[in-house]
């Protein structure tokens, strides 16, 4: 895949996120709700377990960029995700952020 379809790929995704958002005073202050949320619970990880995160959701990165970043096999970056994105569920759904 090159740069420019994996950038194309990350924009549609982002596109399809932001319109199943509703708009408004309501969802505006729910994003900033989840936001801070998410701030608080990366804040609470391991370091590099919060750039792997933020590699990967925040930039876009690969799983495999993200992995040589950090100088973990791919393994154990996608094992690393994967609890990640368990906890943050968890975490989301105490701050009664999450109903799925």
């Amino acid at each position: 895949t090159t740069a420019f379809a994996a950038s194309e790929e990350f924009r549609e995704a982002a596109l399809e996120l932001a319109i199943s958002l509703s708009s408004g005073p309501e969802a505006e202050l729910e994003a900033r709700e989840l936001g801070r949320a998410v701030s608080a619970f990366l804040a609470g990880q391991p370091e590099r377990n919060r750039g792997v995160f933020l590699r990967r959701y925040w930039y876009g990165d690969t799983v495999e960029e993200a992995a040589q970043w950090a100088g973990w096999s791919l393994s154990r970056t996608k094992s690393a995700l994967f609890r990640l994105r368990k906890k943050l569920k968890i975490y989301l759904e105490k701050e009664d952020l999450y109903h799925g």
